[in-house]
Protein backbone atom coordinates (compact mmCIF):
# COMPACT_ATOMS: atom_id res chain seq x y z
CA UNK A 1 0.00 0.00 0.00
CA UNK A 2 1.31 3.55 -1.28
CA UNK A 3 0.40 6.63 0.34
CA UNK A 4 2.51 9.91 0.25
CA UNK A 5 2.03 12.84 2.78
CA UNK A 6 3.61 16.05 2.36
CA UNK A 7 5.10 14.45 -0.96
CA UNK A 8 7.07 11.45 1.18
CA UNK A 9 6.23 8.01 0.71
CA UNK A 10 4.43 7.03 4.02
CA UNK A 11 4.66 3.07 5.79
CA UNK A 12 2.86 0.90 5.88
CA UNK A 13 2.58 1.23 9.70
CA UNK A 14 1.98 4.78 9.22
CA UNK A 15 -0.93 3.98 6.16
CA UNK A 16 -2.03 1.55 9.03
CA UNK A 17 -2.70 3.91 11.45
CA UNK A 18 -4.66 6.57 8.97
CA UNK A 19 -6.79 3.72 7.71
CA UNK A 20 -7.75 2.95 11.52
CA UNK A 21 -8.26 6.35 12.27
CA UNK A 22 -10.53 6.88 9.62
CA UNK A 23 -12.33 3.35 10.06
CA UNK A 24 -12.69 4.35 13.75
CA UNK A 25 -14.35 7.78 13.40
CA UNK A 26 -17.00 6.86 10.83
CA UNK A 27 -20.04 4.99 13.02
CA UNK A 28 -19.17 8.20 16.03
CA UNK A 29 -19.76 10.36 12.25
CA UNK A 30 -22.49 9.08 11.06
CA UNK A 31 -24.40 8.77 14.50
CA UNK A 32 -23.83 12.71 14.83
CA UNK A 33 -24.71 13.21 11.25
CA UNK A 34 -27.91 10.72 11.08
CA UNK A 35 -29.29 9.94 14.33
CA UNK A 36 -32.76 12.20 15.67
CA UNK A 37 -33.08 13.66 11.89
CA UNK A 38 -36.53 14.18 10.42
CA UNK A 39 -37.58 11.02 8.26
CA UNK A 40 -37.85 13.48 5.06
CA UNK A 41 -33.98 13.62 5.29
CA UNK A 42 -33.13 10.04 5.70
CA UNK A 43 -35.06 9.02 3.22
CA UNK A 44 -34.33 11.52 1.16
CA UNK A 45 -32.28 10.64 -2.11
CA UNK A 46 -31.27 12.20 -5.32
CA UNK A 47 -33.83 10.84 -7.72
CA UNK A 48 -33.60 7.88 -9.74
CA UNK A 49 -31.80 5.07 -8.16
CA UNK A 50 -29.78 7.01 -6.08
CA UNK A 51 -29.45 6.12 -2.41
CA UNK A 52 -30.79 7.50 0.53
CA UNK A 53 -28.86 7.89 4.16
CA UNK A 54 -31.50 4.93 5.30
CA UNK A 55 -29.92 3.26 2.26
CA UNK A 56 -26.53 3.83 2.57
CA UNK A 57 -26.37 3.01 6.72
CA UNK A 58 -28.09 -0.86 5.12
CA UNK A 59 -25.17 -0.72 2.95
CA UNK A 60 -22.60 -0.25 5.55
CA UNK A 61 -23.42 -2.72 7.67
CA UNK A 62 -23.75 -5.52 4.41
CA UNK A 63 -20.55 -4.40 3.91
CA UNK A 64 -18.92 -5.11 7.32
CA UNK A 65 -20.85 -8.15 7.78
CA UNK A 66 -19.52 -9.97 4.11
CA UNK A 67 -16.91 -7.21 2.65
CA UNK A 68 -14.25 -6.28 4.66
CA UNK A 69 -12.61 -8.39 7.39
CA UNK A 70 -14.05 -11.60 5.50
CA UNK A 71 -12.05 -11.08 2.47
CA UNK A 72 -9.33 -9.75 4.38
CA UNK A 73 -8.88 -13.11 5.50
CA UNK A 74 -9.42 -15.15 2.58
CA UNK A 75 -6.42 -13.22 1.50
CA UNK A 76 -4.58 -13.54 4.19
CA UNK A 77 -5.16 -17.28 4.62
CA UNK A 78 -6.10 -18.87 1.65
CA UNK A 79 -4.65 -15.97 -0.94
CA UNK A 80 -5.49 -16.05 -4.95
CA UNK A 81 -6.77 -20.47 -4.30
CA UNK A 82 -10.17 -19.12 -3.23
CA UNK A 83 -12.01 -16.00 -5.33
CA UNK A 84 -14.47 -13.50 -3.17
CA UNK A 85 -17.96 -13.99 -3.66
CA UNK A 86 -19.79 -11.63 -5.17
CA UNK A 87 -20.54 -8.93 -3.45
CA UNK A 88 -24.39 -7.68 -3.46
CA UNK A 89 -24.21 -4.15 -3.17
CA UNK A 90 -28.24 -3.92 -3.09
CA UNK A 91 -28.92 -6.69 -0.26
CA UNK A 92 -29.40 -3.70 1.91
CA UNK A 93 -33.12 -2.98 1.02
CA UNK A 94 -34.32 -6.36 1.67
CA UNK A 95 -32.22 -6.63 4.70
CA UNK A 96 -33.14 -3.28 6.46
CA UNK A 97 -36.65 -3.13 5.57
CA UNK A 98 -38.82 -2.19 8.78
CA UNK A 99 -35.81 -1.08 10.51
CA UNK A 100 -35.12 1.81 12.43
CA UNK A 101 -32.21 4.36 11.34
CA UNK A 102 -31.29 4.39 15.09
CA UNK A 103 -31.10 0.51 14.69
CA UNK A 104 -29.01 0.51 11.57
CA UNK A 105 -26.79 2.95 13.45
CA UNK A 106 -26.32 0.81 16.82
CA UNK A 107 -25.99 -2.36 14.60
CA UNK A 108 -22.90 -0.35 12.83
CA UNK A 109 -21.20 0.48 14.97
CA UNK A 110 -21.11 -3.03 16.91
CA UNK A 111 -19.63 -4.29 13.52
CA UNK A 112 -17.46 -1.83 12.54
CA UNK A 113 -15.84 -2.49 16.37
CA UNK A 114 -15.60 -6.27 15.79
CA UNK A 115 -14.24 -5.42 12.97
CA UNK A 116 -11.56 -3.31 14.41
CA UNK A 117 -10.80 -5.54 16.96
CA UNK A 118 -10.07 -8.32 14.20
CA UNK A 119 -7.86 -5.75 12.30
CA UNK A 120 -5.66 -4.54 15.00
CA UNK A 121 -5.12 -8.41 16.23
CA UNK A 122 -4.23 -9.08 12.22
CA UNK A 123 -1.77 -5.81 12.16
CA UNK A 124 -0.51 -7.48 15.60
CA UNK A 125 0.43 -10.79 13.84
CA UNK A 126 2.27 -8.64 11.13
CA UNK A 127 -0.34 -8.63 8.47
CA UNK A 128 1.06 -8.63 4.62
CA UNK A 129 -0.09 -5.85 2.66
CA UNK A 130 1.10 -7.36 -0.65
CA UNK A 131 -0.45 -10.32 0.01
CA UNK A 132 -3.08 -11.06 -2.34
CA UNK A 133 -6.16 -12.36 -3.49
CA UNK A 134 -8.81 -12.73 -6.63
CA UNK A 135 -11.90 -10.30 -6.86
CA UNK A 136 -14.67 -11.79 -9.18
CA UNK A 137 -14.22 -8.52 -11.23
CA UNK A 138 -10.98 -7.56 -10.84
CA UNK A 139 -9.26 -10.52 -10.48
CA UNK A 140 -5.31 -10.24 -8.72
CA UNK A 141 -5.95 -7.60 -5.49
CA UNK A 142 -3.62 -6.64 -2.54
CA UNK A 143 -4.67 -6.82 0.81
CA UNK A 144 -3.21 -3.03 1.19
CA UNK A 145 -5.36 -2.12 -1.79
CA UNK A 146 -8.63 -3.62 0.26
CA UNK A 147 -7.98 -2.02 3.22
CA UNK A 148 -7.66 1.47 1.52
CA UNK A 149 -10.66 0.59 -0.21
CA UNK A 150 -12.65 0.26 2.81
CA UNK A 151 -10.96 3.72 4.03
CA UNK A 152 -12.17 5.60 0.91
CA UNK A 153 -15.48 3.70 0.61
CA UNK A 154 -16.22 5.35 4.18
CA UNK A 155 -15.19 8.67 3.01
CA UNK A 156 -17.29 8.07 -0.16
CA UNK A 157 -20.50 6.82 1.54
CA UNK A 158 -20.09 10.03 4.10
CA UNK A 159 -19.88 12.54 0.93
CA UNK A 160 -22.82 10.57 -0.28
CA UNK A 161 -25.13 11.05 2.84
CA UNK A 162 -24.15 14.72 2.90
CA UNK A 163 -24.45 15.54 -0.37
CA UNK A 164 -27.91 14.20 -0.33
CA UNK A 165 -29.27 16.04 2.55
CA UNK A 166 -27.89 19.14 1.19
CA UNK A 167 -29.24 18.69 -2.36
CA UNK A 168 -32.98 18.83 -0.28
CA UNK A 169 -32.28 22.15 0.41
CA UNK A 170 -31.56 23.29 -3.28
CA UNK A 171 -34.51 25.64 -3.90
CA UNK A 172 -34.76 26.91 -0.49
CA UNK A 173 -31.32 28.74 -0.39
CA UNK A 174 -31.98 31.37 -3.31
CA UNK A 175 -29.20 33.36 -4.69
CA UNK A 176 -26.80 31.58 -2.64
CA UNK A 177 -27.02 28.45 -4.94
CA UNK A 178 -23.83 29.51 -7.01
CA UNK A 179 -21.87 29.31 -3.74
CA UNK A 180 -22.66 26.26 -2.85
CA UNK A 181 -21.01 23.00 -5.15
CA UNK A 182 -22.69 20.19 -3.31
CA UNK A 183 -25.82 21.31 -4.88
CA UNK A 184 -24.86 20.78 -8.18
CA UNK A 185 -25.00 22.83 -10.86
Amino acid sequence: MEATSGGERMSEAQVLEQVIAVLERTPATLDAMLRGLPESLVLATEGGESWSPFDVMGHLIHGEKTDWIPRLRIILTEGQARPFESFDRFAQFEASRGRSLEHLLDEFTDLRAANLIALRLLVADGIELDATGTHPDFGLVRAGELLATWTAHDLGHIVQITRTMARQFGDAVGPWRGYLPVLGA
